[in-house]
């Protein structure tokens, strides 16, 4: 009786992807508690993802663009406007079904504020919504089998099963001191967090999430005429997330990102406000897969019974390559017009891809980094102003083997940025970009699906010589042969005096039929 042995592969298989543009366009009246708007200093944007629902072959995002727009007061101080632009859009998408799995990302192309009077400000920004299609599917395949008197082939597979598939949420809640030089806070105006260094991996029923997190602040300090005092701090962070089928050497494809911010200012133990309480939420949209080397069962036979097989395929996904690499990017910026640079404030810089092409053994990743200053000029008008410049990168990975099936998949993150004056207008950036690369590569393989037994073909069986002379053909082998004239790769091997399996064209064998014993029959 035989008995197949079957292995099971969950494998996670991109099926399509999407993408669409949208312009978001709104004006907004300043409140009647806010003063005159005389300068748009700076302005900056989060898209906020509220809901995402699969409608067959359409997936509808709902969610909203929250922007902040730091402005200068005609009688001098600052203030800042905050609001939302909310949105619904539907993107087509082919082949969709119930059972994806969906994942969406978006970049904030563009985000401007303009002023049409002191009174009323208009927003406009351009949001790309991108959509990923995946299917969880599990295929299995014949390992070994169970049975007496069987030939059995096997062959070695490499598979990249997907084990973990789930978000989830590190949250960063610290306090900060303001240094003795800086007066306590007032108010407020203006706070950002950015993550840097950002990185997770997977260890034992957990996830190891390290970097820093970098906190900027503009506030209203207390007493008269005290102008308006910035901070940054940078706050290291470790910790892990709970993970049960988490496993250390587990490959991670993770994506990191910051979805709250919130700084908050405190009374310290004299009761001034001197404390900052930041609270920060990353969210992890973690893959983890798990490399399995694993033995298929290739064919069987017996020469006591006929086996007839049912063949098919299964496929999966195999490692191609996995690596982090680091662009190193050093580039002057000119910033032409409006009074002598005084002073640099704050550096901000946001990674955005614009293409991914594949070349020989290579992916050539072309992206900006977009940086942002904020400076203090000599410019009585405009004391503060605030300048957004895009720094193009060029980056190639390394990824042999790679081909137009080869699914790939790109993580960024900046760790580390600086901005030095460098004399007059000029101010030089430096910035590395992280890009952290996971590329698979579909293969399948033919498997045994079932065996079925039945008693010899007698008929056939005789119409075979006992006993002939064969020379190796090319693309022989020494199984396919032995299969093909009833008898045993052991039993050509002793008859031939050869001492491993392998055998080459123009090798001339004796073949020996081989029939085993079948009860109620004698031994042929």
């Amino acid at each position: 009786m035989l008995e197949l042995i079957k292995k099971n592969i969950r494998m996670s298989r991109w099926k399509n992807h999407a993408a669409v543009q949208i312009t978001l366009d709104d004006d907004f009246i300043v409140p009647d508690s806010m003063d005159d708007v005389a300068q748009i200093v700076m302005s900056t944007g989060d898209v906020l993802v509220e809901s995402v629902k699969n409608q067959g072959e359409k997936v509808t995002v709902k969610g909203k663009l929250a922007f902040q727009i730091l402005y200068r007061k005609e009688e001098g101080g600052f203030q800042t406007l905050a609001g939302s632009v909310p949105f619904e859009e539907p993107i087509n998408v082919p082949g969709l079904e119930e059972k994806d799995y969906l994942t969406v990302t978006w970049d904030l192309e563009d985000l401007s504020a303009e002023i049409i009077n002191s009174r009323k400000l208009s927003v406009k920004a351009m949001v790309t919504l991108k959509v990923r299609v995946e299917m969880l599917c599990d295929g299995e395949a014949a390992v070994d089998v169970e049975g007496a008197n069987l030939q059995v082939q096997k062959r070695n597979a490499e598979a990249a099963a997907i084990a973990v598939r789930r978000k989830d949420t590190y949250r960063i809640k610290e306090d900060i001191s303001l240094t003795g030089s800086k007066p306590s806070i007032e108010r407020i105006l203006w706070s950002q967090m950015k993550l840097r260094d950002v990185s997770a991996k997977p260890l034992d029923e957990q996830v190891h999430v390290e970097g820093e997190l970098e906190v900027f602040l503009i506030y209203d300090g207390e007493g008269e005429n005290t102008p308006a005092q910035w901070m940054e701090e940078t706050i290291s962070f470790s910790g892990q997330v709970e993970l049960p089928e988490s496993r250390e050497g587990m490959i991670p494809s993770i994506g990191i990102r910051l979805v709250h911010k919130e700084a908050e200012a405190k009374p310290d133990y004299d009761g001034e406000m001197r404390e900052l309480e930041v609270d920060a939420i990353i969210e992890l949209d973690m893959k983890l897969y798990e490399e399995q080397q694993m033995e298929l069962l290739g064919d069987l036979y017996a020469t006591d019974r006929e086996i007839e097989l049912k063949k098919g395929q299964v496929c999966f996904d195999r490692l191609l390559t996995k690596n982090t690499g680091k662009c190193r990017i050093a580039e002057k910026i000119d910033l032409n017009g409006g009074g002598k640079i005084l002073q640099i404030c704050h550096n901000d810089g946001a990674v955005r891809i614009d293409e991914v092409e594949m070349k020989e053994d290579s992916l050539l990743i072309t992206g900006t980094l977009d940086v942002t200053l904020l400076y203090m000029t000599s410019d009585d008008s405009e004391p503060v102003k605030a300048v957004t410049e895009p720094v193009p990168f060029e980056y190639t990975a390394e990824a042999s083997g790679i081909d137009e099936n080869s699914v790939w998949q790109l993580n960024t993150g900046l760790e580390q940025m600086s901005a030095v004056m460098v004399g007059g207008d000029a101010v030089e950036i430096k910035a590395v970009v992280s890009l952290d690369i996971l590329v698979l590569q579909p293969v399948c393989e033919p498997v045994i699906e079932s065996a079925a037994e039945s008693p010899l073909d007698m008929a056939r069986l005789q119409e075979l010589p006992g006993i002939v002379g064969y020379i190796v053909q090319p693309g022989d082998s020494l199984w396919n042969i032995a299969k093909k004239f009833h008898t045993t790769s052991d039993q050509v091997m002793a008859a031939n005096g050869l001492t491993d399996e392998e055998v080459r064209p123009g090798q001339k064998l004796i073949l020996v039929k081989e029939v085993a014993a079948v009860p109620g029959q004698p031994e042929r």
